[in-house]
C-alpha cells in the first residue's frame, strides 16, 4: 500500500441506527390520550338499579346524565357524600386513576326513554328542592369517530405512507420518484475497502496494467508531462473465478478516490427508460466526486450486440441502456475524470462500439494461472490456515492444473474442513490431496452400493485408462486412479498431470484420444462387451473428434478449413456449409474415433497382462499412485519430465543462493526433489 494510504486516517463508517423516532411519537401520543381518556372516564363502578334508587333516595347523588346511544347512565355523587367511607372506600379501592369531579357510577339500562319514566316515577318520592333532574347526551367515543370519519382517516394514512415512500431514500421495494437513481455503491474514505493488491496473486502482467491507472490518478503529472493521456476504460475479461471481481476490489482499496461498483444486472428494470436513467444518474454523481473510477461487474448484461434478437417495432430496453453507456462514456464533454472498469466472462458477445478505444482503450486478459500463479496463488490462501511442514505449495501447484483462483481457495477451504473433520491439529498433505478428489470427482459415497460384477467391470474400465496412457508417448502423467464411487454417477476416475501447454499436435491429440477410449476398449476385451460406464469419455471424443475436423483444420480429405466462428454468439439457425459438408464431416469424425479406438484395441491386447495387474490391484486397493505402478508394471517408457520436476529444476538453475534463502524472483529455494506422491491408503 501506498504512503498516501498510510497516512490516511480512514475512520470507518458508523453503522445506521435504526430510526424509532417515529415510532416514539406515535406511542407517546396513544399513551397520552389514553390517560385522558381514563382520567376524563375515572373510577367508573357499575351498579344496579335498585342501588342507584337507594342512593337517590338518601340524597348522595348530585348529577344524573343519560348518555343515549350508550344506554348508559353515569351517576355523580355529592362531594358530602364522597366523604362517607363506604363510597371512599369502594371508589379508591377500585382503580388508582379516581377522579372527584365524577362520575362515579354507572347504570346500565335497557332504554333510555323507559329510565327517564322509571326516573320521573323516583322523583315523585322526594320533596321538590331535593330534585336534580337528569340530563340527556350522545357519546363521541372511538368507534363512532372511526364509523364518521374510517374511510377518511384510512385514506389520509394510505396517500401519506406513500408520500413518505415516494420521497425517502431507496430502499428495498424502491421508490416511484427514485426510480431512475443509481444503485451503485459508494466506496471513499468513510468507507474503504481492505482488500489491496498484496491480497491478488497469480495476476502479475494485469496488476501493472491496472496499477497504471491507479498511479495516473495519484500522480496525473507524472503522464502528462509526456503528452499521455488517462485511458478512459479498462475491460477486465477471462473465465469465472479468476479474479477479475478481486483485482476491482484491490483497485479501491489502493486507487484513494471515490470507487462506485454495481454490477450491470442493476441497470435493468421493468420500467421503460431506467436503465438510461440509472446510467445519467450514476455518471452524474461520479463527475462530482472526480477523479473517481466506476466499476460494472458483468456488463454483458447491458453491453450485447445491439441488433441481435430485437422484433421488428420493438422497444429494447437494454439497448437504449447501452446507448446512454456509450455517449457518457465517449461523447460531448466526458473529459471529466471518471474511469470505467468493466468486467465480463464473455467478450464476443458486447457490441463493437463499446470496446473501441476511447470507452475501453484497454482489454486486459485474466486467464486462469499458470503453475507459478497457481504456486502464489496457493500461498496466499495458506497464510490464514495451520498447516503442518509437509505442505509444499509447488506440489499443489502442479497437482492442480486447470485450476481458477476461486477453486483453488475452494481447494484450502475444503482441506481445513475434512482436517477439522478428522479432529487433526493441522492440515497436513493428505487433507488436501483429498480437497482436490473431492473438487475434481465429487463427494465420495462410501456407503453406495456396488455388486462384485460392477466393481469388477468399473475397475477394469480405471485400469484401461492407466495402461492406455501409461504406454502412450503424448499422453499426460498418471497421478492417481480410483474406483471410489464419487459425484452423481462417477463410479471412478483417473486423475492427470497434464503439462502446461498451449499448442497441440495432431499426434498429441490422437494419443489423447487413445487413452479416452482406453476404458471401453479394456471393457471390449476383458468381458467381450461394454457397458455405458463411457458416457463422460464418449461425450470427450466426439466434441475432440469434431473440433479436429471441423475447427482446427487437422483433416486431410475437408482440408484446411475451419467452420468456428468467434464472432457468433451461439444463436446461428443455419450451418456455414452444405448438406454434403455436413455428411462429410460426420463420416470423418466417425473413421476418427474407429481409427483411435483399433489402435486402443491393439494397445491393450499388446499389454494385457499389465491390464489384468492393475485391475487386480484396483479391486484389491481401490486407489493406485503413480509411484504404484512403477512398483506394478514398471517405469513409464517415455521419460518426460512432469510440469512440477520441470517448474523446479528451473528454479534450480535460476537460483544460486543456499538451500531455504531468497532468489531474485522472490521464492523461496528449496531442494528439487521429485513429485512424490503418499502410498495409497489401505483404508479406503
Amino acid at each position: 500500500m501506498s504512503e498516501k494510504n498510510k497516512n490516511k486516517n480512514f475512520v470507518p463508517k458508523a453503522p445506521q441506527k435504526p430510526n424509532f423516532q417515529l415510532w416514539l411519537i406515535i406511542a407517546a401520543v396513544l399513551v397520552l390520550l389514553g390517560l385522558t381518556w381514563i382520567q376524563q372516564r375515572g373510577a367508573v363502578i357499575d351498579i344496579t338499579q335498585k342501588r342507584f334508587e337507594d342512593m337517590y333516595l338518601a340524597g348522595d347523588v348530585s348529577k344524573v346524565v343519560i348518555v343515549r346511544n350508550m344506554n348508559r347512565v353515569d351517576v355523580t355523587l355529592k362531594p358530602s357524600a364522597l366523604q362517607n367511607a363506604k363510597y371512599k372506600t369502594e371508589l379508591e379501592s377500585n382503580s388508582s386513576f379516581f377522579n372527584p369531579s365524577g362520575p362515579h357510577y354507572a347504570l346500565q339500562v335497557t332504554t333510555s326513554d323507559k329510565f327517564q319514566t322509571d326516573f320521573q316515577a323516583l322523583e315523585e318520592k322526594v320533596p321538590e328542592e331535593d330534585r336534580i333532574g337528569a340530563s340527556v347526551t350522545n357519546e363521541e367515543n372511538w368507534s363512532s369517530y372511526f364509523g364518521s370519519f374510517g374511510f377518511l382517516i384510512l385514506l389520509f394514512v394510505f396517500f401519506w405512507f406513500m408520500m413518505r415512500r415516494m420521497a425517502g431514500p431507496s430502499g428495498p421495494g424502491g421508490q416511484i420518484f427514485n426510480v431512475g437513481k443509481s444503485k451503485a455503491q459508494l466506496f471513499d474514505a468513510e468507507n474503504k475497502v481492505k482488500i489491496t493488491f498484496d491480497n491478488v496473486a497469480g495476476l502479475d502482467e494485469a496488476k501493472e496494467e491496472i496499477q497504471e491507472i491507479v498511479e495516473f490518478l495519484k500522480n496525473p503529472g507524472k503522464f502528462t508531462k509526456l503528452g499521455g493521456k488517462i485511458p478512459k476504460g479498462a475491460l477486465l475479461v477471462g473465465p469465472p473465478g479468476t479474479g477479475k471481481t478481486l483485482l476491482a476490489k484491490a483497485v479501491a482499496g489502493e486507487a484513494g478516490v471515490p470507487f462506485f461498483t454495481l454490477s450491470g444486472s442493476d441497470f435493468v428494470e421493468m420500467f421503460v427508460g431506467v436503465g438510461a436513467a440509472r446510467v445519467r444518474d450514476l455518471f452524474k454523481q461520479a463527475k462530482e466526486k472526480a477523479p473517481c473510477i466506476i466499476f460494472i461487474d458483468e456488463i454483458d448484461a447491458i453491453g450485447r450486440s445491439r441488433g441481435k434478437g430485437q422484433m421488428p417495432g420493438s422497444n429494447d430496453e437494454r439497448e437504449n441502456t447501452l446507448n446512454s453507456l456509450l455517449v457518457e462514456m465517449d461523447g460531448f464533454g466526458t473529459d471529466t475524470g471518471v474511469i470505467v472498469l468493466a468486467a465480463t466472462n464473455r467478450p464476443d458477445v458486447l457490441d463493437s462500439a463499446l470496446l473501441r478505444p476511447g470507452r475501453f482503450d484497454r482489454q486486459i486478459s485474466i486467464d486462469k494461472p499458470d503453475i507459478v500463479g497457481r504456486e502464489a496463488i496457493f500461498k496466499v490462501h495458506l497464510a490464514p490456515i495451520k498447516v503442518s511442514n509437509d505442505i509444499d505449495p509447488k506440489k499443489l501447484a502442479a497437482q492442480t492444473p486447470g485450476f481458477a483462483g476461486a477453486e483453488i481457495a475452494n481447494v484450502c477451504n475444503e482441506a481445513a474442513l475434512i482436517a477439522a473433520r478428522r479432529n487433526k491439529t493441522a492440515v497436513d498433505m493428505q487433507d488436501f490431496q483429498d480437497a482436490v478428489d473431492r473438487v475434481i470427482g465429487g463427494l465420495e459415497k462410501k456407503n453406495k452400493i456396488i455388486s462384485p460384477e460392477e466393481k469388477r467391470i468399473v475397475a477394469y474400465h480405471e485400469a484401461g485408462h492407466a495402461v492406455a496412457g501409461w504406454f502412450l508417448e503424448h499422453a499426460d502423467p498418471l497421478v492417481k486412479v480410483s474406483i471410489v464411487p464419487r459425484g452423481v454417477a462417477a463410479l471412478g476416475y483417473a486423475q492427470y498431470l497434464p503439462k502446461e501447454q498451449f499448442l497441440y499436435q495432431t499426434e498429441q491429440l490422437m494419443d489423447e484420444m487413445c487413452m479416452t477410449l482406453g476404458g471401453r476398449a479394456a471393457e471390449q476385451i476383458i468381458f467381450g462387451k461394454i457397458s455405458t460406464g463411457a458416457l463422460s469419455d464418449l461425450e470427450r471424443i466426439t466434441k475432440l473428434a469434431y473440433s479436429i475436423v471441423s475447427v482446427y483444420g487437422m483433416n486431410e480429405k475437408l482440408g484446411n478449413v475451419s467452420f468456428f466462428d468467434s464472432k457468433s454468439d451461439g444463436y446461428k439457425m443455419t450451418k456455414p456449409y452444405s448438406e454434403a459438408t455436413a455428411e462429410m464431416i460426420d463420416q470423418e469424425v466417425s473413421n476418427l474415433i474407429q481409427v483411435a479406438y483399433d489402435r486402443t484395441l491393439a494397445l491393450l491386447n499388446e499389454h494385457r497382462e499389465h491390464l489384468e495387474i492393475l485391475a487386480q490391484e484396483l479391486l484389491e486397493k481401490e486407489i493406485l499412485f503413480q509411484a504404484d505402478l512403477e512398483n506394478l508394471i514398471g517405469k513409464r517408457p517415455f521419460a518426460k519430465e512432469t510440469t512440477y520436476q520441470a517448474f523446479t529444476n528451473k528454479k534450480e538453475k535460476k537460483s544460486t543462493p543456499p538451500l531455504d534463502t531468497k532468489a531474485e524472483d522472490g521464492h523461496t529455494v528449496t531442494d528439487p526433489a521429485k513429485l512424490e506422491v503418499p502410498e495409497s491408503n489401505p483404508e479406503k
